[in-house]
This record gives C-alpha cells, structure tokens and sequence, in this order.
C-alpha cells in the first residue's frame, strides 16, 4: 500500500509529518509513503498576527481543499490550528502521544542587567492568551522586580523568531510552544541537523523557564498531532488506528469543545489544559472572554465519586512546627539540578546549581524573590511529575531535592535528599477521634496524627497528588490497614471539601 501525507513546508510541519509516517511504517513495514509539502495562507502572510487575520484555519484550510480533490490521503496538522469547528466531509482519524503543552519563556542572557535596572521586561509573542494570562506573573515570578511587561507582535518560524529576538535591541524575551522547540532539537533525520546546530547556539545565549499550566493553560490541543483524512477513506481510518492514542485525543477534544463553548478562535484570551492523571483528569482554564468575564478553573474530575460526608466529619489543620536550619555541607558530586520543596529549604551559601525546579508556585515566587532564577514548576501536583527539561538542558540532569530532614524521597537514588532543616511538630492533634474524613497537608501530619490516634487509620483520608499520598499509603500498607477506597487524592484542601461535602 503507498499513501500520500501532506503538511506545510516549515521544518517543523515537516518533521510532524514524517513523524506520522515513520510510526505508520513501524506498525506496516512495507507501507510506502509520500509526503507532499507545501506553505499554506497563514505562512505566505508574515505580517499581521494570527488573531487579525479573518480567514479561518490560515494553516489548515488549503489542505481540506487537497483531501476533497483526492491529491493527498492524509494531512498532518499541529492540532491547535485547526478551527474549533469541525467539517462534515473530514475527520481527524488519529493522534500521537501528547508532546509537551507547555509554554516556554526564553530570555537572553545578556539583557538581564539592563530588564533589573529597568524593572521592564519586553516579550516577544502574539498570542493574546499569553498576554493576559502571564503579565502579572511575570512580575511576581521572575527576580527583577518588574514594574512593567510589554508584548510585542512577532511571526515566523520557531528559528526566526529565536532570531529575531537576539538581533533586537529591545526585546528581551520570547514565548514559544515547548513543544515546538523539543520536537526540532531531537528531530533524528538529517535534513535537520543544521537547524539544529543553529538552535543550540541559540540556546547558549538564553535563559528559559517553563511556564506553569495553572498561570497559563497552553492553547486548545497544544502539543497534539492531528492527522485528517476524508470520512469515506475506511482504509485509512483502520490504518491510522494503529498509532492513534486515546488519551491524547480525548484531551485534545475536551480542550477545544471548552474553548469552543466560549467562541474559538486565536483572537481569544483563554487557555484551557486538560491533563490525565491515574487519580483523574485535571481541567485549567484561565482567560477572559469577549464579553469581559474572567476564567480562573482548576478542577479535578476524579475516576470515581467521592465519598459524602457532613461538615462536622471532616477535619483538616494546616501544619504547625518549629523549623531549625541544619548545616548545609554542600549537594552531591555532579549535581546540576535542584528540587525545591519549600524556599525554606534553599541554603544561604548555595550558589546557583543550575537547574532550579520548584515544588509549587509560592516556593517559586519567594526564590525570585531572593534573585533566584527558577526553571519551572510541579505546580503542587508531586515530585513525581517529570519536569521534562532534559532537551533544553542539552546535557544529563543529575538531581537532588532539597528539603527537611523527613523529606520523602520518591526515589532516593535518582532524587537524593539533601535536608537542610528540621522540623518539630508543635502542639498535639485536636478533635481526631470523632472525625470520620481527614486532609492531611504533609506525611509528618499524618504520622503525628496516627501515633496519636491510631484509631483513624480505618478512617476516610485524602491528600494532595505528591509524596503526602506515599507517606500516607506506606504506613498504611505496613500497619496492614490500606484499602485504596479510603485515600484518595485531591488537588489541596479546598478541593477535598468541595468534593466530598455534602
């Protein structure tokens, strides 16, 4: 069998394209594939930005025209620039693992004097989204003390807005789809190599940060491949099912029904973020809407419903303990990244690592604060997260976490700790005995609360998605007394009650 794949000429479009037909030709080794190239009406017009001009689908439309005409068989799109409306007489047959959806911040290197003596940071990016959602927290999150961000309007491919930026004298930043970056720095085939060599040199001259999905949820379907054929072509849809992943389209099209539900479009000031997770799926949304309301969502939708209880029942307290800095002796040989708790945990005496990756946001705002440079966040949701960093890196990221003395380590040989205080829980645990559902804020908590108490562990518990949960479900398996149907994993504390209150 011999198919045609069509995609715009860009490196990257082509690069996505062949990354369809190499997996089809993984799972049909005598498959032969076309692939046919061309620049659509949104890669001819330069100048305005995407949300001005009036054509729907400026990188889609002119190849549903190829599919109707039967010149191609298949065409390969970044999912996010295909209209929130679908056609009648297509289908989007198949989607590949989900790259990264994240945004990326680069920023040179050489402009960071002058962005602290300024308190102004000008950013290069078209996408209304970003501006709404990622002005203030530029602000409070990168360690300049800003007073002002300005976005700038800027079109071309990935190489030529990099270029663009380290040619202007002005410009000090730009935000770009991480997984764009990703996919042309790992790209395997050769015609790739000098774009390549040209991004690396690049990247040494700036500084990036991942940017947090719950402060800017990515753009509808971001980082999916959307692979649309004709709805008669039965042959390929059967065809197409063999690289298809499930979990990736449906993401995809929640992302867009939502911000179809609020008019579409890349005029529109909303990201929206839908991720999977074992405990359940994670919807953000964030934005404004053209009639001027605000959109600041973060819900878990769980796999099965939570058990109801009345207010009285349940208990929760924030953690209260003395803390005691250690001495810090310095981080294990070849470590050039760190895991940050809490910004308690960041030694006075340790000098940049390299790489600086927080637990949550309020750790990453107070290290800004400090002057510290932060790479990027696990946004609350565990260690367990994969940062995903190691393409920008360029190099093998060797970490350590640092935390409390207790800190638990998900895996002590690839995340050692390094504790730089200790905690000494203050005062006993009130009120436990007649309660019937806890939330636990740390492992210590829940350990002090159990030797105290030991008659809750047949109780109902619950705990945000990170090493809270291991702790939990360790001393339960060891005391003989885990049953998965009562611990259960919310985002914090106000989701928990929301969920489980009656």
């Amino acid at each position: 069998m011999r198919i045609k794949i069509s995609a715009r000429k860009s490196d990257l479009a082509r690069l996505q394209a062949y990354t369809v037909g190499e997996a089809l030709q993984k799972k049909h080794p005598a498959l032969e594939v076309e692939y046919r190239f061309k620049e659509s009406l949104g890669d001819i017009n330069l100048t305005d930005p995407l949300w001005k001009i009036p054509e729907k689908g400026v990188f889609t439309e002119d190849f549903y025209g190829e599919l109707l005409r039967d010149e191609t068989d298949m065409v390969v799109h970044s999912w996010k620039d295909l209209p929130t409306e679908g056609k009648v007489d297509t289908l989007i047959a198949a989607t590949l693992p989900r790259a990264d959806q994240r945004d990326l911040l680069l920023l040179k290197t050489s402009h960071f004097e002058k962005i602290k003596a300024n308190r102004a940071l000008k950013v290069f990016s078209s996408s209304p989204r970003r501006e709404y959602n990622l002005t203030d927290f530029f602000k409070s999150h990168l360690p300049f003390n800003l007073q002002s961000v300005k976005f700038e309007s800027v079109r071309g491919n990935i190489p030529t807005r990099v270029r663009k930026l380290l040619e202007s004298s002005e410009t000090d930043g730009l935000i770009v789809a991480k997984a764009a970056l990703d996919r042309l720095l790992t790209a395997p085939q050769a015609e790739f190599k000098e774009v390549q060599e040209l991004l690396r040199g690049y990247m040494q001259q700036l500084t990036w940060a991942v940017l947090p999905l719950s402060i800017n949820p990515n753009a509808a379907a971001q980082g999916a491949l959307a692979v649309e054929i004709l709805t008669t072509r039965r042959d390929l849809n059967d065809l197409l099912k063999s690289i298809h992943d499930e979990d990736t389209y449906r993401c995809a099209q929640k992302e867009r029904e939502i911000l179809s539900s609020f008019g579409g479009g890349c005029h529109q000031k909303i990201g929206v973020a839908v991720m999977t997770r074992p405990y359940g799926d994670i919807t953000l949304l964030k934005g404004l809407t053209d009639q001027g309301q605000v959109l600041d969502a973060r819900e878990l939708q769980l796999k099965d419903k939570a058990p109801q209880f009345n207010e009285n029942q349940m208990w929760s307290s924030d953690v209260k303990a003395d803390r005691n800095n250690l001495h810090f002796s310095g981080l294990p040989v070849n470590t050039n990244a760190v895991f940050v708790a809490r910004s308690e945990a960041w030694p006075s005496e340790l000098q940049s690592p390299g790489f600086v990756w927080t637990a949550g946001l309020k750790t990453w705002k107070n290290l800004a604060q400090k002057g510290i440079w932060v790479h990027g966040s696990s946004e609350s949701l565990g260690e367990q997260e994969n940062a995903r960093i190691d393409i920008l890196a360029g190099t093998s990221l060797q970490w350590a976490k640092l935390s409390h003395d207790e800190g638990f380590a998900a895996n002590s040989a690839e995340l050692p700790l390094v504790a730089t205080y200790t905690l000494k829980p203050t005062g006993s645990l009130e009120g436990l005995t007649d309660k019937e559902s806890f939330f636990w804020s740390s492992g210590s908590q829940f350990l002090q609360a159990a030797q105290e108490a030991p008659e809750i562990l047949n109780k109902n518990h619950a705990c945000g998605p990170g090493n809270t949960y291991k702790v939990i479900r360790a001393y339960m398996e060891n005391k003989n007394a885990f049953d998965p149907s009562r611990l259960r994993i919310f985002l914090d504390q106000d989701d928990w009650r929301k969920q489980c209150t009656k």
